[in-house]
C-alpha cells in the first residue's frame, strides 16, 4: 500500500470501508498531527495523543465528505485544528496563557526551565499555531491559511508578532 496515493486510499476507505487503507493514512500522518498537538499543548504528551486520536476518529467518520479541494494532509490538519479549538473552548484553563502551566511528570531543573514550550506559552493561541505550523512543520503561508481558515495577511501578522515575541524572550534569557 505504500505506493498508493492519498486520494486512492481515501477512495478505498470511503467507498469500500477498507480499514487497512485508513491505517495507512494514519501511519503517514500520525507524526505531523501529534507534533502539531504537542506544540499546541506545550508538551503534554498524553493530551496530544488523545487529541490526535480524536482527530483520526473524526477523519474516519467524515472521510466521505473529503472532496479533494485541498490535499488530504491539509484536510486532516484542518480537522486537527478544529479538534484543538473545540478542546480549548471546552477547557478554558488552556486558553489562558498568562502563566506557564506546570507539566505533569516533568523534571525540569531550574537552570533548564526556559525551553521551547515556555517560549511558545508566551504567544497567543493563533500566533503559536501559525509559528509552529511554519517553523516546526514547514508549512507555507498559503497552507497555514487553508488549515486555520485565517486570511493570508492575518497569518503573516501572527507569524511576525509571534516570531518577534519569541526572539525577544530568547534574547532576554541569554540566547542571542
Amino acid at each position: 500500500m505504500a505506493s498508493l496515493t492519498d486520494i486512492s486510499l481515501v477512495a478505498q476507505v470511503a467507498v469500500l470501508g477498507n480499514r487497512r487503507a485508513f491505517d495507512e493514512l494514519v501511519r503517514r500522518y500520525q507524526s505531523p498531527v501529534r507534533r502539531f498537538f504537542l506544540h499546541q499543548t506545550l508538551g503534554d504528551e498524553q493530551l496530544s495523543d488523545d487529541l490526535a486520536q480524536d482527530t483520526f476518529i473524526k477523519a474516519y467518520t467524515n472521510i466521505a465528505k473529503f472532496r479533494g479541494l485541498a490535499s488530504f494532509q491539509t484536510w486532516l490538519m484542518r480537522i486537527a485544528y478544529n479538534v484543538f479549538y473545540d478542546y480549548t473552548r471546552a477547557h478554558k484553563q488552556l486558553a489562558d496563557m498568562d502563566s506557564v502551566p506546570e507539566r505533569q511528570g516533568s523534571q525540569v531543573s531550574p537552570t533548564l526551565k526556559m525551553d521551547l514550550y515556555h517560549a511558545l506559552a508566551l504567544l497567543k493561541p493563533d500566533e503559536r499555531t501559525c509559528v509552529t505550523l511554519q517553523l516546526v512543520d514547514g508549512y507555507d503561508i498559503k497552507k497555514i491559511a487553508e488549515i486555520t481558515q485565517i486570511k493570508e495577511g492575518t497569518v503573516k501578522s501572527h507569524l511576525s508578532r509571534g516570531k518577534e515575541r519569541l526572539a525577544n524572550y530568547l534574547k532576554q534569557n541569554g540566547y542571542g
